[in-house]
C-alpha cells in the first residue's frame, strides 16, 4: 500500500530524470557536431590559407588580393603586325607610355575633381572625366584613386569601323580606391586595402572626317599647313584642295577618346 502510495511521485521522477538525460544527449550530440564543424573549418582553412584561423586565413586572402596584380587579355604579339602594316609609323612603345600617362592623369583628375588635370584626349573624353566628376558631386560623395600603379600594359583590341580604327590598352592597375561622403567616412572600397583592377584605354585615328557621325570627333582632324583646308583622309601625302604635301604626325594623328574600368 506503502508503494502505490508514492508511485506517482516515481513515475515524474523517472520521466524528469529521462528528459534530463535526453536534452544531455541533445547537448552532446550538437557539441560533437559543432566540433565536427571546426574541426572541418580548421581543415579547410589549413588546406584554403595555411593557417587553421579562418580569420586570420581570410585575412591573409584579402592581403593576397589586394597585392596581387589583375592579369590583362594582352594581344600585342598578335594584333601589333596588323597595326604596323597599316600604320608603319606607329610607334608601339611611345603610344603605351601616352596610354599609361592618359589613364593616370584620368585617375588623378577625378580623385582631385579637377578636370585639368587630364593630360591627353579628345574632347569626348574630357566630357566623360566632367560627367563622372559631376555624377560623384550631385551623389554627394568624393571618389578617391591613390597611389596608382600600371603593373602592365597590352594591346587588347583593334577594330576598324567607319572613318576610325581603334586600339584598345588594356592595363593592370593597383591603388588605393574608395569614396567618401561628406564627413569623409568611407562609404565604398578601403583605405587600408589596395584594389587590383583593370581599365580599357582606347585610342582612335580618324581616317575620314567626312564618315564621323560624332561632332565631337572634328577636333582629331588636321589642316593643310599651306592653305589650312582639313585634310578628310589622315593618312594621305598631299592636300587635296592645294597639292601641297603634307608631313604626317603621327603622334597627334591619335588620340585617346574612352576609358572604362573592366571587372
Amino acid at each position: 500500500m506503502d508503494f502505490l502510495q508514492f508511485l506517482p511521485l516515481i513515475i515524474v521522477l523517472v520521466l524528469i530524470l529521462a528528459i534530463i538525460i535526453a536534452i544531455f544527449c541533445a547537448v552532446r550530440a550538437v557539441q560533437r557536431k559543432i566540433r565536427r564543424i571546426k574541426s572541418d573549418i580548421r581543415h579547410f582553412s589549413q588546406a584554403a590559407f595555411g593557417t587553421t584561423d579562418i580569420t586570420k586565413g581570410a585575412e591573409k586572402m584579402r592581403e593576397e588580393m589586394a597585392s596581387t596584380p589583375k592579369s590583362v587579355s594582352g594581344m600585342t604579339s598578335l594584333l601589333l603586325p596588323k597595326i604596323n602594316s597599316d600604320f608603319p609609323d606607329f610607334n608601339y612603345n611611345e603610344m603605351k607610355e601616352r596610354a599609361n600617362n592618359v589613364l593616370t592623369s584620368y585617375l588623378r583628375a577625378v580623385n582631385d575633381n579637377n578636370t585639368g588635370l587630364l593630360t591627353d584626349g579628345s574632347e569626348e573624353l574630357q566630357q566623360q572625366l566632367e560627367n563622372q566628376i559631376q555624377m560623384n558631386s550631385s551623389r554627394r560623395v568624393r571618389e578617391h584613386y591613390e597611389q596608382i600603379r600600371i603593373h602592365k600594359t597590352e594591346i587588347n583590341q583593334y577594330r576598324k569601323t567607319e572613318g576610325r580604327c581603334i586600339i584598345t590598352f588594356q592595363s593592370a592597375v593597383e591603388c588605393y580606391h574608395y569614396t567618401t561622403d561628406e564627413s569623409n567616412a568611407v562609404k565604398a572600397g578601403s583605405r587600408d586595402y589596395k584594389l587590383q583592377t583593370k581599365f580599357n584605354t582606347d585610342l582612335i585615328y580618324v581616317q575620314d572626317r567626312n564618315l564621323i557621325e560624332n561632332e565631337l570627333d572634328n577636333a582629331l582632324g588636321v589642316n593643310c599647313p599651306n592653305c589650312g583646308a582639313p585634310i578628310s583622309a589622315l593618312g594621305a601625302k598631299f592636300c587635296e584642295y592645294c597639292g601641297s604635301g603634307i608631313v604626317e604626325l603621327n603622334i597627334k594623328a591619335w588620340t585617346f577618346n574612352n576609358i572604362e574600368e573592366k571587372n
